[in-house]
This record gives C-alpha cells, structure tokens and sequence, in this order.
C-alpha cells in the first residue's frame, strides 16, 4: 500500500466474510460496551494506522465482528438501526483512543445509513451478498451526470474518500448536466471496480483515515442508483418507503448529521485530554514537577470544562431531533440552523480544549513517539472539517437572529 503519492491503481472490492444477521438488536448500552472494550486495541494500533496510511486489517476485522459499522443499518440486512445518538456515542469513546480509526468506524455507518435511503435495489445491489459490504465517499459535487435511457453517463475526479480501501462502493456527489443547465446536487453510486482510485493521502492530521481520490470515468449509473439531493436533505429518500425507522428521515445536512463529525471532534479532544494527563502527572521540567503547578490544575479545568460543555451541546441538540423524528415530527429549518451552531460551537469548545493543552505540553510532545501530538493532530484535522466550520455557522445564525431586529428601511 505504499505507493508513491499521485500513483493511481484500479482495484476491485476487497473479500470480506458475510456477517450473520442479529436475531434483535442490542441496547444502546451494549453498543457502548463493545466501544469501549475495543478503544485499548485502536490505542495500541494507532502508530501503525498513522504509517500505512490506512486502517488496519485487525480494526476493520473488528468493526465487522462487533457491528460497530452496522450500527444504522437496516435490519433486514444485518444492521440494528440504532438512532443517530448512538452512533455518535460510540464514536467518541473510540475517537478518544485514536482519531483516525474512529474516522472510518463513523462515517462507514453514517454511508450505510445513506445507502438506506437510496431505492430497494441500490441496497440490494450493495449488501443483497454480504451485509458486511462498506460503501465509502465523496459528497463534494463535481461529478457530471448525463442523462441517457436507462440511467447516467457519469463521470468525476473525487476527493477526500476515507476508508477507500476497504469499500465495496463509492457515493459521489455531482450535477446532472444537460447542455449549460445543471441540476443538483445529487448522490450517484458506483461500484469500486469502476473507479480508479488515486493514492493520494499524505497529510499532517487523519493520516491513518486513507482518505484518497479517485475517478470515474463515463460510467453507466442505472436509475436505481440514483438518490435526489433534495430528498435526501429533506429526509425523504425512497428508501424511506421500506426502511420506515425514524433514524432514515434524518435529513442530510443541516447539522443533524453533523453531529457526527463532533462526536469525533470531541471524542479526539477527550483523547488529548487522556494523553495529556499520562504526559503531565509525572513530568518534571528543571526539577519542577509540572502537575503540582496551580497553572497546570487551571488549565486541566478549562479544559475539562469545555469537552464536557461541547458534549452536553452536541449531544442534547441530536437526542431532541432523534426524539422529534420518532414522534414522527420533521425538523424545521430553524432546527436545522440551530443545529448546525451547536454542532460547530461544539468543535470549537473541543479544539479550544486540546490548544490549550497541547501548548502547556513542552518540547518533548513534538516528539513523534509521543501519542499526545500524534492526538492532537487528529483533532486539527477533525475540527477543519467544513461541516463544522464556526464562523460559517455562526454568521448564519446570527443573521438569522438579528433579521427580526432589523431597522426599517428609510
């Protein structure tokens, strides 16, 4: 897998074993359990994540025998269907043992949870011979659909496709063109043996996530693998028609599925905190033991205080939509916007926390064997991602606040 950066190879889908459909789901609290016994093992693989660029097989093989990646996904092909609330939980716990690992685990059952929303035979055409079959992406919308009978010409170069190695298929967003009109964004998806993926992914931060590009090259995408953009952002895919549990109506977008990306922010942040506190209780600095300093108590306080802060606000916005869906309420876009603040204030808390933690760190945390940096990075990588950008979301909402306040015109 150590290619030079920019090779690209074409690859089909890697073998996984079928997995054996649950005869129920398990509680949330058995969810949680398996999370937290597997964060020692993601740990202790974390180094290794960080130099193949990718997970490795023994992680994977975990998710699969655990069902961390079948959270959401539907019963009737081996999934537990378990609202968004847990899947972020249990993101967190694993994130705070290594950012890249808990990446891949997070966003697989977010991209199961979007395949079921696609139509009956998108789903069968991905897991109808293995539930187990991973579906990776790209929602950034630069590929180009043409119509033709049947289905889509489609073609894209896409990046930022995390956990690429191990999908079956790929979710691409992109435009149907026709002439100079466009219509979208939409959702396409393509099996991995008509991509060229690029390995490309050698970054700073999330290096472990495998997050490479890869192009499709003017392939037919038949009309049942096609999901409309808006349906999908108003919750209303048709696969909602044969997965009828509330998690499916989650609209994309928004905030709501954002939440996902905090639970990994803030799952990070928790991890630098964890690391920090292994690093600073016994170190001394000129002779001073540097954990007996007032300073060092304050610090670990704030930012102690803001993890538990961005928990609580992410957290209890998506158990108030989880609880509205199943009441069979739709989220309004006031709740979509104030989501969306929580959501990326929340990151913000997060990576405010790690800041403050890692600058009170001293030289030896630059070390690479140190695995306070190597978490810390992680959380730089999670804390940019555009979903959760701050001053996006905070610019929105504000102005929505400030509009009922507004001066009449002169």
């Amino acid at each position: 897998m150590n290619r030079a950066a920019g090779s690209s190879e074409k690859m089909n889908a890697p073998k996984v074993e079928p997995a054996t459909p649950a005869a129920a789901a398990p509680a949330r609290e058995e969810f949680l359990a398996r999370a937290r016994a597997l964060a020692p093992k993601l740990r202790e693989r974390s180094a290794r994540c960080d130099e193949l660029r990718r997970l490795p097989e023994e992680t994977i093989a975990d998710y699969m025998d655990t069902g961390l990646t079948r959270v959401s996904q539907p019963l009737r092909f081996g999934g537990y269907e378990m609202t968004w609330d847990v899947l972020c939980e249990v993101a967190q716990i694993l994130a705070a043992a290594c950012g890249s690992q808990a990446w891949i685990q997070r966003i697989m059952a977010d991209h199961a949870l979007l395949v079921a929303t696609f139509p009956a035979q998108a789903q069968e055409d991905v897991w109808g011979d293995n539930i187990n079959t991973l579906a990776s992406a790209s929602f950034d919308p630069v590929g180009r659909a043409t119509r033709v009978k049947g289905g889509y010409l489609f073609s894209g170069k896409h990046g930022f496709s995390s956990g690429i190695d191990y999908a079956g298929w790929m979710i691409c967003g992109g435009y149907i063109y026709d002439g100079d009109k466009r219509n979208g964004p939409h959702f396409f998806l393509v099996p991995r043996a008509d991509a060229t993926i690029i390995d490309d992914w050698t970054t700073m931060g999330l290096s472990g996530t495998g997050s490479k590009s890869f192009i499709v090259d003017n392939k037919f995408i038949p009309d049942h693998r096609f999901l409309d953009g808006k349906q999908s952002r108003d919750g209303t895919g048709p696969g909602t028609l044969v997965n009828t549990a509330p998690v499916y109506r989650t609209p994309r977008g928004g905030g709501i599925t954002a939440t996902g990306f905090a639970a990994l922010t803030v799952g990070m942040g928790r991890g630098v905190l964890e690391e920090w506190l292994l690093y600073t209780g016994p170190r001394k600095s000129r002779g001073v033991s540097i954990g007996a300093l007032p300073t060092t108590h304050m610090i670990a306080a704030e930012a102690a205080a803001e993890l538990d802060a961005a928990e609580l606000l992410y957290l209890t916005t998506l158990r108030e939509a989880m609880a509205k869906l199943a009441a069979g309420g739709v989220i309004s876009e006031e709740e979509k916007r104030i989501s969306k603040r929580n959501v990326s204030f929340a990151c913000k808390l997060a990576v405010s926390a790690g800041d403050k933690l890692f600058h009170q760190a001293g030289g030896r945390a630059l070390f690479s064997s140190n695995q306070l940096q190597r978490q810390y990075r992680n959380l730089l990588g999670a804390g940019s991602h555009h979903a959760v950008v701050w001053e996006e979301a905070g610019t929105e909402y504000g102005a929505g606040l400030l509009a009922g306040y507004a001066a009449p015109a002169a």
